[in-house]
């Protein structure tokens, strides 16, 4: 009688835990036909030394963005992100003034005027060939901040086609107005600093990537120091 009332618990108590890992189990697998999330790791930006100085902007900026001292939260990327743009092609819509293209892509971001690639006045692109399709996470773009800076009709866009003629995605947009004639944008404009301006492109597959400009508070030419390209190799 001790022994059958002992192997009725006993099979309670296997039942329960069966129960319990079959349970646990359901929970930490994917619900079918959803996707599982990749691992992610912050990202590490290396950033150049702040600039302190320059002459206040005299103007009202009604499409110009709170200015914060607060650092940048972590960005967040799939493991295995890395720098794709180093040292990548570079092409503009009109020959420099000042710099070479290659200096867009090479790293160095300091506010040093060596650092700065000048495109002539009025409505100007750079543009980085990353020479195969990418999962693209993040950009930081870094106009001259050597001084007080607000930059204008800043569009940036990503594609396949290297003539931005179709399939361009538009992550970017602070043309509000239209002067661009690319299409108004929402986006608000900021002042320029060493933290550079990212921008979370979320994966989106491309090869290539196009910053607009049109001048800015301090003179009508356009001003761009580095543009850096954070992705991993598309799975396509």
């Amino acid at each position: 009688m001790v022994n059958r009332e002992f192997r009725i618990t006993d099979g309670k108590t296997m039942w329960i835990a069966v129960l319990l890992f079959a349970s646990l189990w359901t929970a930490i697998q994917p619900v079918h036909g959803e996707e599982q999330l990749p691992e992610e790791a912050e990202l590490q930006f290396e950033l150049p030394e702040p600039f302190f100085g320059g002459t206040p902007l005299d103007g009202w900026f009604p499409n110009l963005e709170e200015f914060t001292y607060k650092e940048r939260p972590p960005f967040k990327a799939p493991v295995g992100t890395a720098i794709v743009s180093r040292q990548k092609p570079v092409s503009s819509s009109a020959s420099p003034l000042r710099g070479k293209l290659e200096q867009v892509v090479d790293g160095k971001k300091g506010y040093e005027p060596e650092n700065v690639l000048e495109l002539p006045e009025g409505l100007q692109w750079t543009q980085v060939d990353l020479q195969e399709e990418f999962e693209v996470y993040a950009i930081l773009l870094w106009h001259n901040f050597r001084g007080i800076h607000i930059y204008f009709d800043v569009i940036g866009q990503a594609s396949n086609d290297p003539e931005f003629k179709k399939d361009v995605t538009e992550f970017y947009n602070n043309d509000i107005d239209n002067t661009s004639h690319l299409g108004a944008g929402k986006d608000k404009e900021y002042l320029e600093r060493n933290y550079g301006r990212l921008f979370d492109l979320k994966g989106i597959k491309a090869r290539y990537i196009r910053f607009y400009g049109n001048g800015n508070t301090n003179t009508s030419t356009n001003q761009v120091v580095e543009i850096e390209v954070w992705g991993k190799k598309s799975d396509n």
